[in-house]
């Protein structure tokens, strides 16, 4: 990408504030419920899922709602943490 094309992308940003930009990562790093069964147990999926949610929560001055989204992403890198099995599996319709 040209140089100047970057320069642009970034002058653009700045119109947003910090919490805009973090609720825009957020939304779209969130796992869509078409995907769900795809990705719920995709470590990187759910850790970026929970840390930028984590970074709307500090943004928002909501420090330990962040600090348990944090928790949470590091359980998922660590291993710590995973997937609970599907609430609709097993059951009869």
């Amino acid at each position: 990408m040209p140089e100047s094309t970057q320069l642009s992308q970034l002058a653009s940003l700045k119109e947003f504030s910090s919490l805009e930009l973090a609720q825009a990562l957020a939304e779209s790093l969130a796992i869509a419920p078409p995907d769900w069964h795809r990705l719920k147990s995709n470590r990187s999926a759910r850790a970026a899922e929970q840390a930028a949610a984590a970074l709307v929560f500090l943004l928002k001055d909501q420090p330990q709602e962040a600090l348990s989204r944090f928790s949470t992403t590091v359980g998922w890198l660590d291993r710590s943490i995973s997937a609970p099995p599907c609430e609709h599996h097993g059951q009869r319709h």
